[in-house]
């Protein structure tokens, strides 16, 4: 049998939504209105975290759509940004006095956004107070590919908006597989 003292992280979606209100709570609690928004914009868009952090204000109020070179892939994305998260967005904006060219989620150490190490302090510190389990900075994608699958239950569309090459791994990376694996084994007793 093989045992480890160091816990393993094994970043999952948010698949209740009681957690997700759970986070968001923590966010405005013990973060701030900044965090908040980066959690809701990451779930209800999909982008990895490097390609979220990089986003300026423009890119989600000029226009409809956002249209970006995705960091890891090198392959240009565009998506809807829904009239729900628009309004959030543009109320955000007024509050934190943000204008066009900033980055829409500041550091307060310098002229750039927060980084990937900064984003990760905040989720598992919300997560921590909210007692969400397994969040990380992939959590936010993986919570929006988990929950645009429960609503719209098309995998090759969400393959498609994720950019994987394949449907297993999209099903692997939402957290399904594991989730039919559990759901086998719960009156699998001989």
């Amino acid at each position: 049998m093989h045992t480890t003292s160091k816990k393993i992280k094994n970043v999952q979606p948010i698949r209740r939504l009681d957690q997700i209100e759970s986070m968001k709570k923590a966010l405005l609690k013990y973060c701030s209105y900044r965090d908040y928004m980066m959690f809701t914009i990451g779930i209800n868009i999909g982008l990895r975290i490097g390609d979220l952090l990089q986003l300026r204000v423009k890119d989600l109020l000029d226009g409809t759509h956002i249209v970006i070179v995705e960091q890891k892939t090198d392959k240009v994305k565009r998506f809807l940004i829904n009239p729900q998260l628009r309004k959030e967005v543009r109320k955000y904006v007024r509050k934190m006095k943000l204008t066009s060219d900033d980055y829409l989620f500041p550091s307060r150490k310098g002229a750039g956004p927060i980084t990937r190490v900064q984003a990760y302090r905040v989720l598992n510190k919300a997560a921590e107070m909210a007692d969400v389990p397994d969040v990380g900075t992939h959590t936010l994608r993986k919570t929006f590919g988990y929950l645009h699958y429960q609503k719209f239950k098309d995998l090759a569309l969400l393959q498609q908006i994720l950019n994987h090459s394949n449907q297993k791994d999209t099903m692997i990376y939402i957290g399904l597989t594991q989730d039919l694996m559990d759901e086998t084994l719960m009156d699998f007793y001989y």
